[in-house]
């Protein structure tokens, strides 16, 4: 008998096809990774953390008209801003993100409080996305005290003005200009009946930028409105909007603190020696890098969860990264480790990499911090 070959159907092929297709789709989103929720807030003093290093408050503290902020992995933005208020009193709140104690709520792994003359630099980087159609600023608030506090207002309260929309000023008057961190602000001071405020406002807004918070505290302890031997307690940044205020949002946010300063109080490393040292390896190619590193635990004591923290020169961008979570991709970012590489025993090390793109001259980070602690480089 012969065989006529075997002929499909046409409909049942397409079906069959179908259905391979779907069996692909179905065992792709299986093995993708879950996507990031972003959480909404809605509630007046409501927080959350992001890269298990930073608060995000909705903060609203000045109305009690309804005010949400959408909180991603990287900021938040404002989804809603109700009500208004006088553009000769306070605003309406101060949604922002921070390192550092808020009314003993505190930033996990923070190193603050930390004695200022124990902090040899705190750099920080930040994005701000704007809107035309509000009256607000977008501004740091630095918190110094002569205590190492963590609930309540502190004494006096630095604000960095990186941009301000309508009839609105800081607190007191103007006494004048200044250069800090290499730009020109205007300067003023005053008191808002809890706490002394001095403010620097940028003559035009500032999207961006990456600089060292150490700069203006030096601002403050010059003119007396803060000593050496008090204590950094809270870096924060957000807006503070008297009408509307949506659509405003910081999309991204990073705050280190660098110790080993000249001592006098807690904070530092015993004797100034480091625990830790930093092998910092690459491969660089035009445009492109990847660099290779190596944290050892040179102290006495286990490392259980560690972060590293170094500032990419300018220029510089993070693509990918394996060992570790790199946060944000430029400017003072931080290294975390994973589930599986997390501790360091005494002597021991944990090793992480990561890709990136630069423009100009390449260079290295200058320095590196481990969970807030100075690092030499081997």
């Amino acid at each position: 008998m012969r065989l006529l070959p075997h002929r499909l159907d046409p409909a049942r092929g397409l079906l069959c096809a179908l259905l391979t297709a779907l069996a692909l789709v179905a065992a792709f989103l299986a093995a993708a990774p879950a996507a990031h929720a972003d959480t909404q807030i809605c509630d007046a003093f409501g927080t959350t953390t992001i890269q298990g290093r930073y608060v995000v408050q909705n903060n609203r503290w000045g109305t009690d008209a309804a005010q949400c902020i959408t909180v991603t992995d990287s900021g938040f933005q404002i989804n809603r801003a109700d009500g208004s208020a006088a553009t000769n009193g306070a605003p309406k709140s101060y949604p922002s993100v921070y390192n550092g104690c808020h009314y003993t709520n505190c930033s996990p792994g923070t190193s603050l409080p930390a004695r200022l003359d124990t902090v040899s630099s705190a750099p920080t980087s930040i994005s701000y996305g704007y809107v035309s159609d509000a009256v607000y600023d977008a501004a740091y608030d630095i918190w110094l005290d002569p205590t190492p506090r963590k609930d309540g207002v502190n004494r006096t309260e630095i604000m960095v003005w990186f941009n301000k929309v309508g009839p609105i000023q800081p607190v007191g008057s103007q006494t004048g200009t200044a250069t800090v961190a290499g730009r020109s602000w205007q300067v003023w001071s005053g008191s808002n009946g809890s706490n002394n405020v001095l403010s620097f406002v940028a003559p035009s807004a500032i999207t961006s930028w990456n600089f060292d918070v150490m700069d203006f505290v030096q601002q403050a302890v010059s003119r007396q409105m803060a000593a050496s031997n008090w204590y950094l307690t809270s870096i924060q940044a957000g807006f503070e909007p008297w009408q509307n205020g949506t659509g405003l949002a910081v999309t991204s946010f990073s705050s280190e603190i660098r110790t080993g300063g000249n001592g006098g109080g807690g904070g530092g490393n015993p004797g100034g020696q480091a625990a830790c040292s930093v092998t910092y390896a690459t491969n660089v190619w035009p445009g492109g890098f990847t660099a290779d590193v190596t944290v050892r635990n040179t102290g006495s004591a286990a490392v259980d969860g560690w972060q590293l923290g170094f500032t990419l020169p300018s220029g510089q961008r993070v693509t990918s990264a394996w060992n570790a979570t790199v946060n944000p991709s430029s400017g003072a970012v931080t290294a975390t480790a994973l589930s599986h590489n997390k501790g360091i025993a005494p002597g021991g090390s944990q090793t992480f990499g990561f890709q990136g793109t630069y423009s100009g001259a390449f260079a290295a980070p200058g320095a590196f911090t481990l969970n807030g602690t100075a690092c030499t480089t081997a």
